[in-house]
């Protein structure tokens, strides 16, 4: 059993399509200077760094050094993680276990990307086999539309219902004053809005966003001392499934079942949609905001529209979901996944501004990478 950790700081940058006043790592650095303020500590307080990007879709090498002086890194550790999709939900599991093993008392996770200097689409493309499945499958839309038609065939599940998620989701981002698109709409104008691979819609994805964050994570005996209120980590469980896209299940996703269920078996979690206060999840497109709430065992396979239509996961709803406007409002994708636990710690810690949920005390936090594979965190007000 390692050692308990808390996140005791949150710092993420305003984030644009084109952040054209700083470079990549004065970008970091904003974040990083955000996460020590928050925290009330100063770079000479953090024993070790954790960080990730898609480094590939920025065509620079050695990431881990060239971010150091915004990093604040100089002769500190840093470890390097990227896992697609899900590098930033990664770096942040990384940094709890760089603590929980014991090695670090107080551990810095770091993610970001700038978009608008890469080719976002051209890398993507890549993890799809050039043979069989790239014309079809190249790039984040088409798998996401391929699996909601799936699942509207299946279950009976409508555009509206993802119109719906769509709409929830932009105007919980009028809230959040770091978040890039902040537009008020309404799910008519969703599904006004022009196709991409049907059934998903311009309003249904997510941007390409320049942005980073921060999240600073403690041992018990000092997040105790440093923070009044410290979001504990209670379960991190991550899922991978096969490479090529033909292989995958299509109606439901194995990979967030099975690591949801592994880490509510650690938490304790026996009633996800009653036990959990607010949830950030990585969803990044509305479709996904649908057929992927079966997955979380929020209900039976087929039974997401039901909830969606009765406004269980609205603002004001049972489970308020995303209330940060979610993926698709920002999405700096190395760093999209650390900026859900970095919301969720904030709910705990009573720091989200206009967008918190009263009297949070379990937060659930997902991430979401190329090929389904699925990062799961469970975070609280109380010690595991």
């Amino acid at each position: 059993m390692g050692k308990r950790v808390g996140i005791i700081g949150v710092g993420q940058t305003h984030h644009a399509a084109h952040r054209l006043d700083v470079s990549g790592v004065e970008l970091i650095a904003e974040a990083v200077s955000r996460a020590l303020d928050d925290a009330q500590l100063t770079i000479k307080d953090i024993d070790a760094i954790v960080i990730g990007n898609m480094d590939h879709f920025e065509n620079i090498n050695y990431v881990d050094t060239w971010a150091v002086e915004g990093l604040g890194a100089c002769m500190k550790p840093v470890f390097k993680v990227t896992t697609g999709g899900t590098t930033g939900t990664t770096v942040g599991a990384c940094g709890y276990y760089h603590c929980a093993s014991g090695l670090f008392d107080v551990v810095m996770a770091v993610g970001w990307e700038k978009n608008s200097e890469s080719d976002t689409q051209a890398a993507i493309a890549t993890c799809s086999n050039p043979t069989l499945e790239r014309d079809f499958f190249a790039g984040a839309i088409g798998p996401l539309a391929t699996e909601y038609s799936m699942y509207m065939k299946a279950y009976g599940a409508t555009e509206e219902d993802a119109a719906i998620v769509a709409a929830r989701e932009r105007n919980a981002a009028l809230k959040n004053p770091y978040a890039h698109v902040r537009q008020a709409v309404t799910v008519e104008d969703v599904l006004k809005s022009p196709m991409l691979s049907y059934p998903i819609k311009f309003l249904d994805i997510c941007p390409r966003s320049d942005g980073a964050c921060a999240v600073i994570f403690a041992v018990e005996e000092k997040a105790k001392r440093l923070c009044p209120r410290p979001a504990w980590v209670h379960a991190s469980v991550v899922r991978h499934d096969y490479t090529h896209f033909g292989d995958l299940e299509w109606t439901f996703m194995p990979t967030l079942e099975r690591a949801s269920a592994e880490a509510y078996r650690l938490a304790g979690i026996t009633d996800p949609l009653k036990e959990f206060d607010v949830a950030e999840l990585y969803i990044p497109a509305s479709t996904c905001g649908v057929k992927w709430m079966d997955s979380l065992w929020f209900c039976d396979h087929g039974k997401a529209p039901e909830l969606i239509r009765k406004g269980t996961f609205e603002m004001d709803g049972e489970l308020p979901i995303n209330p940060s406007g979610g993926v698709i409002s920002t999405n700096p994708i190395g760093a999209t996944g650390l900026i859900r636990t970095g919301e969720a710690a904030w709910q705990i810690m009573g720091r989200a501004g206009e967008r918190q949920v009263p009297n949070v005390k379990k937060a659930l936090v997902t991430g979401f990478g190329g090929c389904s594979w699925s990062v799961v965190l469970i975070l609280g007000a109380d010690l595991p």
